[in-house]
């Protein structure tokens, strides 16, 4: 697990196939002191293990399913990425729980000044859309951020100065593609909920619905 609070960056150094996979060499620009092999490593958000490690270089294994909903499809030698360790159950929740899970992919639509902070509206499939709610938390290439507004297919988030000084959507451009996370609450909320929703063949309906709850004060 992770909390989407960067640690830091760090740069693609090479990129080797692998089968159907490729396995991919990062240089961090920041001591891994104490990191091993078999850690976790959230890339750009996607949870990744170590296969080698040194002080400030780490590779590892990326599957062809993360080739296919990450940005690593198309990473390139050179590419800066957010880095973070994963997190210690003695560690402050400074974000949100992230899992290294990528859902799918967004992309950078619009950003604008406002103040001291930058507006990013990033448009992101309805399947992604569907788990957000404002004031809700998103994870965008790994970085835990608080959704201002959203709708049917975008979203908006504030980028303030330390977050945009300290990881890539500071410098990221308009229509780069972006790592989505959505919450993981929400996603299990709704697995839990949609037995109960679909009653089974030959069970009488539940007598739970909009109507009873308003007829009960519950909305």
């Amino acid at each position: 697990m992770f909390t989407g609070i960067i640690e830091g960056l760090g740069t693609i150094a090479a990129i080797q196939a692998s089968g159907k996979g490729r396995r991919l060499t990062v240089t961090a620009d920041f001591d891994l002191l104490h990191s091993r092999v078999g850690d976790s490593i959230a890339v750009n958000g996607a949870c990744l293990t170590a296969v080698e490690i040194g002080s400030r270089r780490f590779v590892a294994d990326v599957s062809p399913e993360t080739l296919d909903r990450t940005t690593f499809g198309k990473a390139k030698i050179g590419e800066r990425v957010n880095l973070e360790r994963a997190l210690r159950l003695s560690d402050r929740l400074d974000g949100h729980l992230v899992s290294g899970h990528i859902d799918g992919m967004g992309t950078m639509e619009q950003k604008k000044t406002a103040g001291n902070a930058v507006i990013v509206i990033i448009k992101v499939p309805e399947s992604l859309s569907r788990y957000m709610i404002q004031k809700g938390s998103v994870a965008v290439d790994g970085i835990s951020l608080t959704i201002n507004q959203c709708s049917a297919g975008n979203f908006e988030v504030s980028i303030i100065p330390h977050t945009a000084g300290l990881t890539t959507i500071g410098f990221k451009a308009v229509g780069s593609p972006v790592n989505i996370e959505t919450d993981i609450i929400g996603k299990y909320v709704e697995r839990f909920l949609i037995p109960h929703h679909q009653p089974r063949a030959h069970e009488p309906p539940s007598g739970l619905d909009m109507q009873f709850l308003a007829k009960s004060g519950f909305l």
